[in-house]
């Protein structure tokens, strides 16, 4: 699986022509991997709950999800100053040039 391209101020990656918020690059690293570690225990158990039909589990699990994608800064207030562009169109950006150069 290739590396999707990264916009030149590390907010977003790109896939499918689409911005998706990049987890904040000042956290420290072993907060960083605990909140990961959290991510994909989270993960895992809305897998588990959607095969088990736990819709309490469910609800839990992705609520799971959600604190540790904001805790990432991946949802929730950006970490930088300015406009958030999460899940729009990157042609339809101020990175539209940008992204029209590279070869996604």
């Amino acid at each position: 699986m290739a590396t999707p391209p990264v916009t030149p101020d590390g907010r977003y990656i790109v896939v499918r022509g689409r911005l998706w918020r990049r987890a904040n690059p000042n956290l420290a690293e072993d907060e960083r991997q605990a909140l990961v570690d959290r991510l994909m225990t989270a993960r895992r158990a809305v897998r588990s709950a959607l095969a088990s039909g736990d819709a309490a589990a469910l609800k839990a699990a992705r609520s799971d999800v959600n604190a540790a994608k904001i805790g990432l800064g991946e949802r929730g207030p950006v970490w930088w100053q300015g406009d958030d562009l999460n899940r729009h169109m990157a042609a339809n950006t101020p990175y539209a040039d940008w992204h029209a150069a590279i070869d996604e």
